[in-house]
């Protein structure tokens, strides 16, 4: 079971999926910059224009970091890491003033049949996302898998 748990393919098949989640929920939120500046926006957190700036930053972020993370660079696993520290701030902070809004992690809903995700529900998925990656830092440790360097991307070798 060691093995298994350590070995390369368990490795690339963690990274693949959080990589892909957090491209995803990246390139969801880019399709509604608007819908997720209002979402950032129900927080009361930080201003309005802040909150239309932070509706591309954030998402082109998680973009990059999980590509990162699927290419296996160098410090784009701490990256997320503290994205996901960040987000669960911020859903605590819902928690704490009661706000029921949809935590806008996988865009805004469209439909108000959908069920939005609350901050409790995103909280709970964050920790199993941050569970993920200590895996995976725990996989790099006892399987010895070393990140590359993103320079290693463009030498030919």
């Amino acid at each position: 079971m060691y093995d298994f748990l350590t070995g390369k393919h368990a490795y690339f098949a963690i990274r693949l999926i959080m990589g892909v989640l957090f491209i995803y929920a990246g390139v969801i939120k880019l399709t509604n910059p608007g819908g997720f500046a209002m979402t950032i926006n129900l927080y009361g957190v930080v201003t309005w224009r802040m909150s239309t700036i932070l509706a591309y930053v954030i998402p082109l972020i998680e973009v990059i970091t999980g590509l990162c993370v699927v290419l296996d660079i160098k410090g784009a696993l701490g990256v997320l890491v503290v994205q996901l520290l960040g987000f669960m701030c911020i859903l605590l902070y819902a928690l704490h003033i009661g706000l029921e809004a949809d935590c806008g992690c996988f865009g805004t809903p469209r439909s108000t049949t959908n069920d939005p995700v609350g901050p409790l529900e995103a909280f709970i998925r964050d920790v199993c996302m941050l569970g993920a990656c200590i895996l995976l830092y725990w996989q790099r440790r006892k399987g010895g898998h070393v990140p590359r360097s993103a320079t290693s991307l463009f030498s030919r070798s």
